[in-house]
């Protein structure tokens, strides 16, 4: 019986502390595969790595590569689909379904090797950071001002339990589904608290009303929200330009390249209006700049979208992997995994995010 977390079940005894070791290293393994940075226990190109340690490390390479192709890939065409049922459970188990555009937004930097608390940002004029929430609690913003802020690393953390029972009956399916999904999960809230932090932002601002038709197309006809959508990203991208020009960003309409965060709801919308190259007589260009678009679930606001010049002073610190711990519960007969995860980040200038209108 191959599996995910152990590649044979039928040799694996959970009474063998050898074996546990095992599964709990191939957890890491399996946590740490859709990570932006590599832990130094994994990396291939880490000198300290010798013999078993250095073969796994290649492994997880190998892993890794194959997984950010699954991400793009996916179900491309019909063609691709599996044909049985075991077959799609196996597709699907190496689909990440996690989210992760919010990486292609801010400056995101490893700070797993240091011993930092946390990363100073400096000549920050505006903008909002983000600090621990519990469950149910609302993101609490913090205004940022002068030359210089700290930015703390805060800690995320949640536990997966297993009975013992799991094990003894070889249901190894359900252990490793639960396994998978809890490092989803762990993903999905370090997303949500980063696209949160952008959406608080975009709510502080004068959202960018829904614009004309450039060449008065009526209601009804066809390329009328597609039209009003382009000139209401266009006007986005320019005021973007013009409130940072000056602050050494070194952008440049020429080369710039802007992210469109919508939701998923405006997905369609969106496309639509980025395809638009020309009018009607095949003239005038209706897209002037260069725009990538980022789709979402984790946005609350259904009928805006954000136009944003990433990196710069969006910035974000990842402080500690997916990291697991492990303890025996002999009271309820379960095994216990914990598992932490530290980063920080803050958006340092909210000139670099427009909100904009979909609807008059």
């Amino acid at each position: 019986m191959r599996g995910q977390l152990i590649k044979d079940w039928t040799r694996y005894d959970h009474e063998d502390p050898k074996h546990r070791a095992a599964l709990i290293r191939n957890l890491q393994f399996q946590f740490a595969l859709p990570d932006k940075f590599v832990p130094a226990i994994f990396d291939e190109k880490n000198r300290a790595l010798k013999g078993e340690a250095l073969e796994v490390a290649k492994l997880f390479s190998q892993k890794r590569s194959d997984f950010k192709k699954a991400q793009i890939e996916a179900f491309a065409n019909l063609n691709d689909f599996p044909a049985t049922a075991k077959d799609v459970v196996e597709k699907f188990h190496e689909i990440p379904p996690y989210d992760n555009g919010f990486e292609e937004i801010f400056d995101v930097k490893d700070y797993s090797g240091s011993r930092k608390d946390g990363f100073a940002m400096s000549t920050v004029t505006s903008g909002l950071t983000f600090r621990q929430m519990l469950v149910g609690e609302k993101l609490e913003v913090f205004q940022m001002s002068g030359s210089k802020e700290y930015v703390f690393f805060d800690y995320y953390g949640g536990a997966l339990g297993w009975h013992r029972s799991l094990f003894e009956n070889q249901d190894y399916w359900t252990i490793e589904d639960n396994a998978l999904e809890f490092r989803n999960e762990a993903f999905r809230i370090r997303a949500a608290t980063f696209y949160a932090l952008i959406e608080a932002a975009a709510n502080a601002l004068v959202a960018i009303p829904w614009q004309a038709h450039p060449d008065g197309v009526a209601a009804g006809n066809r390329g009328y929200l597609a039209g009003r959508d382009a000139a209401t990203l266009n006007l986005a991208a320019q005021t973007i330009l013009l409130a940072n020009q000056g602050k050494g960003y070194g952008v440049d309409p020429r080369n710039v390249q802007f992210v469109v965060l919508a939701p998923l709801q405006l997905r369609g919308r969106m496309r639509q209006a980025l395809g638009i190259t020309y009018d009607i007589n095949g003239t005038a260009p209706q897209i002037d700049y260069t725009f990538k678009l980022i789709t979402t679930t984790m946005l609350t606001s259904t009928d805006t979208f954000k136009v944003i010049l990433p990196k710069k002073k969006l910035k974000a610190g990842y402080r500690m992997e997916l990291k697991q711990f492990t303890d025996f519960d002999m009271l309820s007969y379960t095994d216990t995994v914990a598992g932490w995860m530290a980063f920080g980040g803050a958006v340092g200038d909210s000139d670099q995010i427009e909100e904009c209108e979909t609807a008059d």
